[in-house]
């Protein structure tokens, strides 16, 4: 995967990005069973067309490295449910310790979340080669479309078998670990597959993080650490066969606007996180709840093989970050970890499930726009170290 200089600080962002209304609405109907026959019928096309279009938008914006937006997932994990057996039982919602906290604002901050969460009844296997491949090949086609006009680098994100395993409960398997395993040994079909069609593998990892509180609640920090180790363990096993430099994956506290006030702090894990396999580790680093982290890789270096993509821009919020802002904090992560090492992210995904849009799709563009912006000025900053952050021609 391309890697920023000393004079250019590249930019990408976490994979989902808004769906068009109608894909939306016809998605999410697919996913409640009623969706009629004309709409399962127009759903390849509407996903080819929205494929196309955020291709082309993230061209024009400057992204460097950008992603299909998930145009045609109804959720960044639960989509496996479509590609996987065994998936037959029904696993409940998901419950936050922070929202079980505050309860009076879990509406607010998961408003119009709509996924259907089966449980593992059965044997894992992966059964959907057929509807990979429809995905790999139409993003291929939509590439080919937009040309030079799109992001330079496509990543495709997947699910690690770690967050598979808190959104689809396991209740066939003896053990976790078993559960795992058997989830590693599927993934493994799509994470090879997506390296083999040329593009890059982002596995999304809210479970070494986000599990905390959200699968591990009456844990310790000890334990939650031996069981994220088993996570990573997983995680490699299934990558064993790819080579790091075209992985990443994507650390998350979980994007909601919620208190957070239960995330485990990245101190914490991140020396269990950093010594797995792919090259690029991407983290929130935005939001007020983690914000200030950049200093844990002051006490924690980043190894030489090791890029950062520190979340610089917030998902769960309508603000747009000021340029300024963005060139600062990148600048605080590049004269920690070295510029070159550094490439400018966003926390989360802005659309995570389909219906699900806590950013609104004009404004999440405009954030992307800022994101851009912000990582000029801290190119400009850095060349010139004496000169104050923000006093730019």
């Amino acid at each position: 995967m391309r890697t920023s200089s000393s004079g250019d600080i590249l930019t990408t962002h976490t994979g989902s990005l808004p769906r068009p209304p109608e894909l939306a609405e016809a998605m999410v109907a697919r996913e409640n069973g009623t969706a009629g026959t004309a709409t399962l019928q127009e759903l390849p096309d509407m996903v080819r067309a929205a494929t196309v279009e955020v291709l082309r938008r993230q061209g024009e914006t400057g992204i460097d490295a950008g992603s299909d937006g998930e145009q045609g997932k109804i959720g960044y994990s639960t989509y496996v449910k479509e590609r996987l057996s065994g998936f037959d039982g029904e696993a409940g919602a998901l419950s936050l310790a922070d929202l079980d906290d505050y309860p009076e604002i879990t509406e607010q901050a998961l408003a119009g979340l709509v996924t259907a969460t089966p449980a593992c009844t059965g044997p894992v296997r992966y059964t959907g080669a057929d509807a990979l491949t429809a995905e790999l090949d139409g993003l291929r086609a939509a590439v080919n479309t937009v040309g030079t006009a799109g992001p330079a680098e496509i990543v495709v994100p997947a699910a690690s078998p770690g967050v598979i395993s808190i959104f689809l409960a396991n209740r066939h398997y003896d053990s976790h670990e078993d559960y795992l395993g058997a989830l590693a040994d599927a993934m493994r079909t799509e994470y090879e597959a997506i390296v083999d069609a040329g593009f890059l593998l982002q596995i999304d990892c809210p479970d070494l993080a986000m599990g905390r509180h959200a699968q591990h609640t009456d844990a310790t920090v000890d334990e939650f650490r031996r069981a994220i180790a088993g996570h990573v363990e997983a995680l490699d096993a299934a990558t064993a066969g790819i080579d790091p430099d075209r992985m990443r994956m994507h650390l998350c506290w979980g994007n909601y606007a919620g208190p957070h006030h239960r995330d485990v702090d990245l101190a914490d894990i991140i020396d269990i996180v950093l010594p797995a396999r792919p090259r690029a580790l991407l983290l929130e680093a935005a939001n007020p709840r983690h914000a200030h982290e950049w200093q844990v890789f002051e006490d924690h270096p980043l190894p030489d093989d090791k890029i950062l993509v520190p979340g610089v821009i917030d998902t769960c919020t309508n603000y747009v970050e000021h340029p300024d802002l963005v060139a600062e904090r990148l600048a605080r992560y590049a004269r920690t970890v070295g510029v070159e090492r550094v490439v400018a992210g966003t926390d989360c995904g802005f659309s995570t499930f389909a219906s699900f849009t806590p950013v609104r799709p004009r404004i999440a563009w405009a954030k992307l726009a800022s994101l851009v912006e912000g990582a000029r000025r801290a190119g400009d900053t850095l060349r010139r170290p004496t000169t104050a952050l923000g006093a730019h021609a």
